[in-house]
């Protein structure tokens, strides 16, 4: 996805360009678009405590490598995953993300977007509460993901398997 172009800086509307651009993906299970989003060494967090500080020491719902989001899209993509017949759907309400952090000289951005997060299969339907932490870099003329940070508001409670990527 090309936001920006190696002549220009980045502005604010490129990052919350990006974001909606991501959550549409997400929505429209356009998967293999989604990846290419992400640096080769980019991972996806989803602590399990509130504040958490450390994905490494202290467990997590999710710290998935470049490896694991491809195994999960192969999952989500696959024809044989009988799990997924039918398949998970997901939509993204999200508020104008936040930009945190516009350091063009580095190429590097955050962005923080509060959002509600509605996951649905047959019957069955999960709604989360939840903020979205981008790090992104600049790579040439586009902007990819070093880092997401998704913090669930009630992260400490039982819900079952979340299927799809917040």
């Amino acid at each position: 996805m090309s936001v920006a172009t190696t002549d220009r800086a980045v502005t604010r509307d490129d990052l919350v360009d990006f974001v909606y651009d991501e959550v549409r993906m997400l929505d429209e299970g356009r998967w293999d678009d989604w990846l290419k989003l992400w640096l080769p060494d980019g991972m996806y967090w989803m602590p399990l405590d509130y504040k958490q500080t450390d994905p490494i020491h202290e467990t997590s719902l999710m710290w998935e490598d470049q490896f694991m989001l491809r195994l999960r899209v192969e999952r989500l993509n696959g024809a044989r995953t009988f799990s997924q017949k039918p398949k998970s759907r997901c939509h993204h309400v999200i508020q104008r993300p936040y930009v945190d952090r516009i350091d063009n000289a580095a190429g590097e951005y955050v962005v923080v977007t509060q959002m509600h997060y509605v996951e649905t299969r047959l019957d069955d339907q999960m709604l989360l509460a939840l903020t979205a932490r981008h790090d992104l870099v600049r790579e040439g003329d586009a902007l990819r993901i070093r880092q997401k940070r998704v913090d669930i508001l009630n992260c400490d409670a039982a819900f079952g398997n979340i299927q799809l990527l917040p």
